[in-house]
Order: structure tokens, then C-alpha cells, then sequence
């Protein structure tokens, strides 16, 4: 847990401390989805659909409509961040968003236009460990200590 004094000295718990990390990580990886080199193929990047040929690190398929969806969840995060319970409900209930992604992108066709986000097998684990990466921050950041 946070000492006292550490949370005197940022005003902030360790959910929220977690939950701004989290945010900033998003926001970082929406805005390098924009950029040439980062993102390979650059010039393949379309705005929705599996037809985008951009992959961020030459690895995670990305479209303009999958940047944009990091951009917002980081800007939620900084924003549920100010307060503990909000914090808490944000990486609980953002990793319990990304364990459905995580299951909507092993049971759809990556080929098909249900894959309008898009996603390839890269993304679907990278959407798996930050579900339960998010969920389990989430719990553990705003465990209670045990009085004796």
C-alpha cells in the first residue's frame, strides 16, 4: 500500500496514482498510432475496418477509429483518476471492457466487417493481459490495509 506520507506528499492514492498511469500510457499509445515510422505502413491507415494495413510497432493492427478509441480512454483515465472510487471503477470496469474485446476478436472473422475497429491476434492477447493487468491494478491499488 501507499505510505502516508507518500500520498500526503501527491495528493493522490495508489489507485489513482495507477489509474493516471494507465491514462497516460493510453493517451501516449492513441497519439504514437498517428505516427509515421511508430506505426508501419502509415500509408495503409484507414479509418475503420480490417482493410487498414497500419500496425502500430509493426505489430498491433491500428485504424484512425482504434487511435481514437486509446485517445478517449486515456482522457478518461486522467479525467476518473481525480478521485479514488472513480479510479477504481475505471481500471475495473476498463479491463472488464477489454476482456470483451479480447473475446469479440477471437470469435469474430478478421477478415469479415465485424472487424471494424480493427483487430488481428497481436491485439487480442495485448487485449487480454490489459484486462486482467487493469482489473487486477484496480484491486489491489484500493485493497483496505488489515487493522489488527
Amino acid at each position: 500500500m501507499v505510505s502516508s506520507r507518500a500520498q500526503a506528499a501527491t495528493g493522490r492514492s495508489l489507485v489513482q496514482t495507477a489509474a493516471l498511469a494507465v491514462g497516460i500510457v493510453f493517451l501516449l499509445v492513441g497519439l504514437l498510432g498517428f505516427v509515421p515510422g511508430v506505426t508501419s505502413d502509415y500509408s495503409a491507415l484507414s479509418f475503420a475496418g480490417h482493410h487498414s494495413g497500419a500496425k502500430l510497432l509493426g505489430i498491433f493492427e491500428v485504424s484512425v477509429l482504434h487511435n481514437i478509441v486509446h485517445l478517449l480512454f486515456g482522457v478518461a483515465g486522467l479525467a476518473l483518476a481525480r478521485t479514488a472510487a472513480n479510479a477504481r471503477l475505471y481500471l475495473i470496469g476498463g479491463g472488464a471492457i477489454y476482456l470483451v474485446l479480447w473475446l469479440y476478436g477471437l470469435v469474430i472473422d478478421h477478415d469479415s466487417a465485424a472487424n471494424f475497429v480493427p483487430v488481428n491476434g497481436a491485439d487480442n492477447w495485448l487485449h487480454f493481459a490489459l484486462g486482467i493487468g487493469m482489473i487486477g491494478l484496480g484491486l489491489v491499488t484500493s485493497r483496505r490495509p488489515v487493522t489488527a
